[in-house]
């Protein structure tokens, strides 16, 4: 809210002579807008100021006995009486935009806010400016908001609403609302882009508006939204507005279904973090089941606290595993395609038995806790290597989420670890995994580089599995890349699959980068990657990962080598 709209006093005295007020919001308003409105409670404008005749083509005193209907253009009026209700439930209106009509309006959005007060006889004072809505950005506290639904994005989502949620004002508790709308993407593909980014924009006005604050609302992928709002709000209202708006735009006028799912939340004996925790739990829940006909209310209970200390259980038994060390790590050998002389091992985590390390270590960096998973599995391969003699070439390379990468405790635990155990130059390898993006690369090629200078070679893990690969490349100078299995497998199907691999290593190599393939099952995957100039090969062919290196014995897969020349292991 502009330093000038909140300095209006909530309340004045009934002795207070109105137009008196009305000056000095007059004053205080214009060191931020550029127009000036006073509505009653019957919509109708009883004060205005700023060049409106420049807009609507009405002079101020025309303007005062029209209603918001006349001015307002008629497909944003629904949007408009939303906007008045939210300031009647909270008093006032954050920055929004709406659109205004007249002889040389042409749809012109405005960006305005302002406050009800009942102490001024029940009326709408908003102050407004020519819309500077720039799309993609930040939100307060930098958090990063969408580019044309000018909404709150999913990594934000749990962060800031986790606190929105403890303290949201008011007696009522507030209630968090998941909409999907199916067939968003088909409805986009019938407009040209200018239009599909302005239904984002009004229909991300339309959320923002009803949500806590005007600011706790989010896109949280494709077609699906979240919003936190109070339990007064008419949730079927909404879908309403929001399936009209879908038809408005929709030249086939078929427009969306839209569906919506509410949780009541009482957050009175729920820590921030504990809140945060449920809502990422309730959201990927959200996203992974394909929208609320999958995600089950009931079976989830209404009440977020339901959502809530599910998450916590899982992070406190999360949060023992590593704190205790109680997990295990299997190794699977790397082998050369040409030789089958192993390289090096990668260390897996494993847990309790039927406990996937997919979902334990996703929940991790969904939660931040990652960080300290990884440092635990960077000790718990050092004692491992420590069991090996000295003389020994064996090494093994650890995973690093790229979340870690950017956590600085993280980092500088580690080059304090690796500072004490100088020993393990040579046997120990990072690879950095795509899981968890990395928005920093100049911050992670910092990381990488003292690693690299400090005897320990970095490998960047999961290659060709997301379009921030080749991205990755070229900022990351890293010593070897490793592609994507289900990238392999692909490619071994398709037409040009080979070619596709072969481009792959041939960058690489010209970039002095070595590559190894993962998913090798069989002697035709073998066979494969090594026509396509892949450097080295892991998978089952070579057999499952076990707790002993020992386990493998090349010797028997002599066939599968043009050059076998097998070795228990060397270093970059």
């Amino acid at each position: 809210m502009p330093e000038a709209i909140q300095a209006v006093p909530p309340v004045v005295s009934h002795g207070q002579d109105l137009k008196a007020e009305r000056d000095r919001f007059v004053a205080l308003a214009f060191c931020w807008a550029d127009f000036l409105l006073e509505v009653d409670i019957h919509e109708t404008i009883v004060f205005a100021g700023g060049p409106w005749q420049a807009i609507t083509g009405l002079t101020t005193d025309r303007l005062k006995g029209k209603t918001l209907s006349d001015i307002v253009l008629a497909e944003d009026m629904d949007l408009m009486r939303s906007l008045l209700g939210v300031a009647r439930r909270q008093g006032r209106i954050e920055d929004v935009d709406i659109r205004f009509t007249g002889q040389r309006g042409g749809g012109l959005p405005f960006g305005f806010a302002g406050y009800f007060l009942e102490d001024l006889g029940n009326h709408y004072f908003l102050a407004l400016r020519i819309s500077r809505n720039t799309g993609a950005g930040l939100m307060p506290g930098g958090h990063a908001k969408t580019a044309d639904s000018n909404l709150y994005d999913a990594d934000s989502f749990a962060d800031v609403l986790g606190g929105k949620l403890k303290s949201a004002k008011g007696d009522e508790d507030s209630q968090l609302t998941l909409i999907n709308m199916p067939g968003m993407a088909e409805l986009k593909e019938r407009l040209d882009p200018d239009q599909a980014a302005e239904l984002d924009k009004v229909l991300g006005t339309y959320l923002r508006a009803n949500s806590v604050d005007g600011d706790s609302a989010a896109e949280l992928d494709a077609g699906k939204f979240g919003l936190v709002h109070a339990d007064d709000l008419d949730v079927e209202t909404l879908e309403s507005q929001l399936a009209d708006v879908a038809k408005d735009f929709d030249p086939s006028k078929k427009g969306l279904e839209i569906e919506a799912a509410t949780m009541e939340i009482d957050a009175d004996n729920i820590s921030e973090e504990d809140m945060a925790n449920g809502l990422v739990y309730a959201i990927n829940r959200f996203k992974e089941e394909g929208g609320t006909a999958g995600f089950n209310m009931q079976e989830l209970s209404s009440n977020l606290s339901t959502l809530v200390s599910q998450a916590a259980e899982k992070v406190s038994t999360f949060k023992s595993v590593v704190a205790n060390k109680d997990f295990h790590l299997v190794y699977h050998p790397i082998v050369d395609v040409m030789t089958g002389a192993v390289h090096h091992y990668e260390a897996l985590t494993r847990f309790q038995e039927g406990v996937s390390p997919y979902e334990i270590i996703t929940m991790a960096e969904e939660t931040g806790l990652i960080p300290e998973f990884d440092f635990a599995v960077v000790e718990k391969a050092l004692e491992f290597l420590n069991t090996i003699p000295r003389n020994n070439s064996t090494s093994v390379a650890v995973n690093i989420s790229g979340q870690s990468v950017a956590n600085e405790w993280y980092v500088t635990s580690l080059h304090n670890l690796m500072n004490d155990n100088e020993w393990a130059k040579g046997k120990l390898v990072f690879e950095i995994t795509e899981s968890a993006k990395m928005d920093d690369l100049e911050g992670a090629n910092k990381f990488i580089q003292h690693l690299r200078k400090s005897g320990f070679p970095v490998c960047l893990d999961d290659f060709g599995a997301g379009a921030a690969s080749f991205g990755y490349l070229m900022s990351l100078e890293v010593d070897v890349v490793k592609l994507d299995g289900p990238v392999v497998k692909d490619a071994q199907k398709a037409r040009r699959g080979k070619a596709l691999l072969e481009s792959m290593a041939t960058l690489c190599k010209n970039l002095g980068i070595e590559t190894i393939a993962e998913m090798i099952d069989d002697q035709h995957g073998l066979d494969f990657v090594r026509k396509c100039g892949i450097d080295y090969a892991q998978g089952y062919l070579f057999g499952k990962p076990n707790a002993s290196t020992k386990s493998f014995n090349m010797a028997q897969h002599i066939h599968l080598f043009p050059n076998p020349a097998f070795s228990t292991g060397r270093s970059w």
